[in-house]
């Protein structure tokens, strides 16, 4: 069981290092036309013909910062999962813990995954929700954060069958 234990510990690590990343880099929604132009949670950078490119902390829209709000949610639920995970070598019940507040920020990226492409609205990106325009395309970020939740999906399996014997 140690072994699940661990490996299931691994792989929240790794979901919320990823979840973490995608907030970090601006680049959730990226296009080439008129320029390129880097949109994402925390900030949006833009450069114009050859000049230097320019970041700045963007003004979210409602929807987008329901999205942000649920993420940096979720990161805390994993990074607390991961401290009840490593306590867990010492005190065992603290692994039934873990496994609810892992179950919660599965929850909230996957309402966060569904919110975000309402946001497609915005006037940077004049789309409509859940609908991209075709010269503009979705990031490396936003890739992260997809990936993150995987790896949480994952990591809750594994912590499934490490809490199955004490049900």
């Amino acid at each position: 069981m140690e072994k699940l234990t661990a490996v299931s510990g691994i792989l929240f690590l790794i979901a919320d290092i990823f979840a973490i990343a995608s907030l970090a880099h601006p680049e959730w929604i990226i296009t080439d036309v008129a320029g390129h132009m880097r949109l994402g949670l925390t900030q949006h950078c833009q450069r114009i013909y050859g000049r230097p490119e320019i970041c700045m902390f963007p003004r979210l829209s409602l929807v987008w910062m329901l999205t942000f709000i649920l993420i940096c949610s979720g990161i805390i639920c994993l990074t607390v999962t991961c401290s009840l995970q490593f306590l867990s070598h010492w005190k065992r019940k603290t692994i039934k813990y873990a496994r609810w507040i892992a179950f919660s920020a599965m929850m909230l990226f996957c309402l966060a995954a569904v919110i975000f492409p309402i946001g497609f609205a915005i006037d940077e990106i004049g789309g409509q929700p859940y609908k991209l325009p075709n010269q503009i395309q979705v990031g490396s970020s936003y890739v992260l954060f997809i990936l993150s939740i995987f790896f949480t999906v994952i990591s809750e399996l594994f912590a499934g069958k490490v809490c199955l014997p004490m049900f």
